[in-house]
C-alpha cells in the first residue's frame, strides 16, 4: 500500500494497539501512519463516523469489529470497548482502534489509552485530522484568520448523559473566543445559541453547520445564531455535524473551493 521503509514507519508489533484517527471522512486526508496500521492490523475495532471507503482499505483477512456510539441509539459501553482492546492484544493481536478525526479530540482516545496503560499494553497514539478543522476547510472556512480572528474555542455539544454540557462557563466562551467550533450539537444548537447571546454574542453573527464533511454528502447550512437551530431544522440536516460560530463563516462566500455552495 505505502512504502514503509522508505518513510521509515515503525512496526506494529503483535499484541499492541494502535489508536488512530481517521480523519473526518475522505480517505484522502488519512496519514501514512494511518495506511500502515490499515495494511498490517489483525483486527480493526472502529467507530460509527469512519468512512466505509476507509475500512475497504483493510489488508485482507483482516477481523472488522464495529464498536460505534452514536447518541439516542444503542451502542456498546465505554468499559467493555476498553475491555475488548486489551483483550485482542493479550491475544497477541495487532490491534487497530480506528476513530473518526483525531482519538484524542472528543474521540474517548485518552480514556482508552489510560486503560491500555493500567493494562500494560503497549500503545501509539496517531492523530488524525479532526472535523472541527478539516471539516470546516472543506467548507471554505478557515477556523483562524489574523486580521478577522487569532483564537479559536473546540466545545462539545452535548455531555456524557446526552445533555448540554452545564460544566461549561458558556459566558466565558461567549466573551473570550471569536470564533467558537462546536461537536455533536446539532440537537442542543438552540440552547447553545441561546446561552450564548445571553452572555453578549450578536444574534447576528454568522453560523456555518457543516454536515458530513469531507463526505460526498457533504452540505453546509449557513445561517445567523439565532436562527441557526431552525435554519438546520428546515434544510433537514443530519448527523454528524460540526458548528462554526464567528466572522471567519463569511469567507466561505470566497473560499467555496469546492463549489458546493449553500444548502
Amino acid at each position: 500500500m505505502i512504502d514503509s521503509a522508505r518513510l521509515n514507519l515503525p512496526e506494529f508489533a503483535r499484541g499492541s494497539v494502535w489508536l488512530v484517527g481517521a480523519g473526518p471522512g475522505d480517505p484522502g486526508l488519512l496519514s501514512a501512519l494511518a495506511l500502515h496500521a490499515l495494511d498490517r492490523a489483525d483486527c480493526i475495532v472502529y467507530d460509527a463516523l469512519v468512512d466505509s471507503r476507509i475500512l475497504e482499505l483493510a489488508r485482507a483477512g483482516a477481523v472488522l469489529e464495529y464498536a460505534g456510539k452514536r447518541g439516542g441509539r444503542p451502542s456498546p459501553r465505554q468499559p467493555d470497548i476498553s475491555a475488548r482492546l486489551i483483550g485482542l492484544a493479550r491475544e497477541g493481536r495487532r490491534v487497530l482502534r480506528l476513530k473518526g478525526g483525531d482519538p484524542c479530540v472528543f474521540g474517548r482516545g485518552g480514556e482508552e489509552a489510560l486503560a491500555l496503560a493500567e493494562a500494560r499494553v503497549p500503545f501509539r497514539i496517531v492523530p488524525g485530522i479532526t472535523a472541527g478543522i478539516g471539516g470546516l476547510a472543506y467548507a471554505g472556512i478557515p477556523v483562524t484568520h489574523r486580521e478577522i480572528a487569532s483564537a479559536v474555542t473546540f466545545v462539545t455539544g452535548h455531555a456524557s448523559g446526552g445533555t448540554v454540557p452545564d460544566q461549561l462557563d458558556w459566558a466565558a466562551i461567549a466573551r473570550g473566543s471569536p470564533i467558537i467550533v462546536l461537536y455533536m450539537a446539532l440537537n442542543h444548537l438552540g440552547c447553545i445559541a441561546g446561552r450564548l447571546i445571553a452572555a453578549g454574542r450578536s444574534p447576528r453573527e454568522p453560523v456555518a453547520i457543516v454536515s458530513k464533511a469531507t463526505t460526498a454528502a457533504q452540505r453546509v447550512v449557513v445561517s445567523c445564531l439565532e436562527d441557526a437551530a431552525a435554519a438546520a431544522a428546515r434544510a433537514g440536516v443530519e448527523a454528524p455535524t460540526i458548528v462554526a460560530i464567528g466572522e471567519v463563516v463569511r469567507l466561505r462566500a470566497t473560499l467555496d473551493w469546492l463549489g458546493a455552495g449553500d444548502g
